[in-house]
């Protein structure tokens, strides 16, 4: 079982069709997600699981209503659902783009990003984040919510977070990004590269990957 980085804010679990997806991990999990909102300059949607204590499990897909394919974590190619990544939470978004670059691994620049919930409010952070997603997926994309309400005090519906772990060809390749960036990851080597959590509902323990 793999150990969680305790700066873990989200789990992102693209999906090619976001209906399908929601029903899918409310099957496997036992509790229904919730409606986060709307991306619309990336035409993304998504829904929410709280995982335990400041993480969440986001799942997002093509927008139905949206104008343009996604832009974002790959789901414009996507065609099954995976855990495409992660994210940690930062305090000084900058600072941590600066040492991750001196450290030699450039987690992309800091860009503001925002969405509506359903009641309507205007949530805002700040991530940095690269596409292609940096070694598969597997190097967390960084956030900083600020001053911002973070979707777990929204009161989500609640699932477990038993443990986080990866696969990679190279472990010590991600590893040494990982470092870079302060985080951590167990990892074991296999043929594909693969990010994997143990979540907990009424219905049991189930892997995503």
């Amino acid at each position: 079982m793999g150990t969680v980085d305790p700066r873990l804010d989200h789990l992102v679990y693209g999906v090619p069709d976001l209906g399908a997806g929601v029903r899918a991990v409310a099957t496997l999990l036992g509790v229904d997600p919730v409606p986060g909102g709307r991306h619309p300059a990336q035409g993304t949607r998504n829904y929410l699981l709280g995982l335990g204590g400041r993480a969440y499990l986001e799942i997002i897909g093509p927008d139905p209503e949206a104008t343009q394919p996604p832009s974002s974590f790959g789901l414009a190619t996507l065609t099954a659902p995976r855990l495409v990544t992660w994210a940690i939470r930062v305090a000084d978004i900058e600072g941590a783009v600066t040492a991750a670059r001196i450290a030699g691994c450039d987690p992309g620049d800091v860009r503001p990003m925002s969405r509506r919930t359903p009641e309507g409010a205007l949530l805002e952070w700040r991530l940095a984040k690269s596409e292609p997603r940096p070694r598969d997926g597997l190097i967390p994309f960084l956030i900083d919510w600020a001053a911002a309400q973070h979707p777990v005090e929204t009161g989500l519906p609640e699932v477990r977070l038993r443990s986080l772990r990866a696969e990679h060809p190279d472990p010590d390749a991600v590893r040494a990004d990982l470092r870079a960036v302060g985080a951590h990851l167990d990892l074991t080597t296999a043929t594909t590269p693969k990010l994997l959590a143990a979540i907990e509902g009424p219905s049991g323990v189930v892997e995503l990957s």
